[in-house]
């Protein structure tokens, strides 16, 4: 999971995936007037990443201003790390290795209290979610829950490889943004 963290080739095929998202909600058009979609990336400084994502990709309709910010791969809502660090650091707490959390703390330079906060996110807010209640029912066999987000790690395989890293984050996109896009907050 560790070696995922440094792969500039896997942060890129994020930033990919980002586009790729960002593109098909550019087609709509704005759901409260029916305006053209254009262009409002904003600002963002996220830590964790061997890239620099300096801009969260959005949109802002031509006649009534309203902001629509599509969902993403990259960024875990307001966050401030990239959303795989907060996934995979997380789920590292709970791994096969038993990793403490102060020398996970010094490989990410992450603070450990960040890194407890993380896991507690996944554990209780996470697992409370609408959006969790309702997604977790398509998956084959049970999710542990109790060991959250290393249950989903595993059952999309996101340990072997960033094939498995890219369906996580895709199949976490709709928290991102939450209902009117506020995402779940952590």
């Amino acid at each position: 999971m560790e070696k995922i963290l440094k792969d500039v080739r896997f942060f890129k095929l994020l930033e990919e995936a980002d586009r790729d998202l960002a593109a098909t909600e550019r087609q709509d058009s704005c759901r409260v007037c029916g305006g053209r979609l254009d262009g409002a990336d904003y600002p963002r400084k996220p830590r964790g990443c061997p890239m620099a994502w300096d801009r969260r990709l959005s949109f802002c309709c031509s006649r009534c201003r309203k902001r629509r910010t599509p969902a993403s791969v990259r960024f875990l809502g307001p966050k401030v790390y990239a959303g795989v660090v907060v996934t995979l650091a997380a789920a590292m707490l709970n791994g096969p290795a038993g990793r403490h959390v102060s020398c996970l703390s010094r490989a990410l330079g992450v603070d450990r209290r960040t890194l407890k906060r993380w896991r507690d996110w996944w554990r209780a807010a996470f697992v409370r979610s609408a959006f969790w209640k309702g997604a977790r029912g398509a998956f084959a066999r049970p999710v542990a829950e109790a060991v959250m987000p290393l249950g989903l790690v595993e059952a999309f395989g996101a340990a072997d490889g960033a094939a498995g890293m890219v369906r996580l984050l895709a199949f976490l996109s709709p928290v991102t943004v939450g209902r009117r896009g506020r995402g779940l907050s952590l």
